[in-house]
């Protein structure tokens, strides 16, 4: 078994705050990186083989660690590049390095006259964790685009491409996230179809459709969308901005709930009989509706800024889905602010929220 290290400053060089853009995080027993897919799957053995916990890491941009940190192996990704390996008439298959950033490559695409990622600009994090979460924003969802990846399978040994249509991507989630990728399999490389008449995405999202001046299904110059999109969630505090605190979080902290038609029901009613604005729904496929997260928060008494300039972690004041960490904090702190903004839902509407970044080391 690989030691441990022995002294405060050996703890210090591993402590997985800096890796996270919550600035939270304990040590790690042992941190080492990767910048090739052979090195991942080096790294990743040689973990197991020691017996060894092992945990990856690429931004950081959806991870909540304990403040005891991780007792096991940090795996940080750093494998890049990007190339075209498919052509057709209208459209070409991307194949990306998972530790490629995501962004880059977003800006990459839409400089490229690419369109399909543009919607989801501005996200922090690697590649090889969109299919994972099956990261979505403003009406497209990286499952809109995913062709496939590539895989390898700590518990079988077994590397190579997977389906899209093989991967059970679902709202913010697939069996590649947590408890369900029972092979303990890891992204390494992700396939992407776009589109190249230079076109963005059909712009679903009525926020954004407004914000360009376009209805609803228009599609428009992937250029103009990104730079839409990159303002409106730097309003909510959702690029990273070293000058902006709000951005120091995990993203949306909480799911929006998909529920069925009655707890909906319910909701609007308590909200009527409060004289409250409505909560935004948006009916799903299968006759329920999704809920948005932000609004059950906000009618649940929780405001921008809470609990308050005196506290190191807060509700972030542009926006209530984001849990900010302003300096100073903890992870507990972070979590008993997630616990009480929880349970105000839970008291106010009947639903608890479901937190959407993983959770290292520590528990809500």
């Amino acid at each position: 078994m690989t030691p441990g290290p022995t002294t405060d400053t050996a703890l210090d060089t591993t402590l997985l705050a800096p890796h996270t853009t919550l600035g939270l995080g304990g040590p790690a027993r042992r941190l080492v990186h990767a910048t090739t897919a052979d090195e991942i799957v080096e790294r990743a053995r040689a973990a197991d083989g020691a017996g060894e916990p092992l945990l990856l890491v690429g931004g950081g941009s959806n991870l909540v660690v304990g403040d005891a940190g991780f007792a096991g192996t940090v795996l940080l990704l750093d494998n890049r590049g990007h190339h075209v390996v498919e052509e057709g008439d209208d459209t070409v298959v991307l194949h990306v390095e998972a530790g490629h950033d995501w962004d880059a490559l977003v800006a990459d695409t839409v400089a490229a006259g690419l369109g399909g990622l543009e919607c989801l600009s501005g996200i922090p994090g690697r590649t090889g964790a969109t299919p994972v979460q099956n990261v979505g924003a403003y009406g497209v969802e990286v499952a809109d685009l995913l062709v496939g990846v590539d895989l390898y399978a700590r518990r079988t040994g077994r590397r190579g491409p997977v389906a899209a249509a093989d991967l059970d991507l679902d709202y913010r989630t697939s069996r590649l996230k947590g408890p369900r990728n029972v092979d303990g399999e890891i992204v390494l490389a992700v396939r992407f179809r776009l589109s190249t008449d230079g076109l963005s995405a059909p712009i679903r999202y009525a926020e954004l459709a407004r914000a360009l001046d376009v209805a609803p299904g228009s599609r428009v110059p992937v250029a103009a969308a990104r730079e839409a999109v990159l303002g409106l969630r730097r309003a909510k505090g959702m690029v990273l901005d070293p000058d902006d605190a709000d951005s120091r979080s995990a993203g949306s902290f909480f799911m929006n709930p998909v529920v069925d038609t009655e707890t909906a029901a319910r909701v609007a009613a308590r909200t009527e009989e409060r004289g409250q604005v409505p909560i935004t729904a948006w009916p799903q496929p299968d006759g329920r509706v999704k809920l948005s997260a932000a609004a059950l928060i906000e009618r649940a008494g929780i405001p921008r800024g809470h609990p308050g300039e005196h506290s190191p972690v807060r509700v972030s004041t542009k926006h209530t889905l984001a849990l900010t960490h302003r300096g100073g904090g903890t992870t507990d702190d972070l979590l008993a602010l997630a616990r009480d903004v929880r349970d105000h839902v839970d008291a106010a509407f009947g639903i608890v929220l479901v937190p959407e970044p993983v959770l290292v080391a520590c528990a809500m």
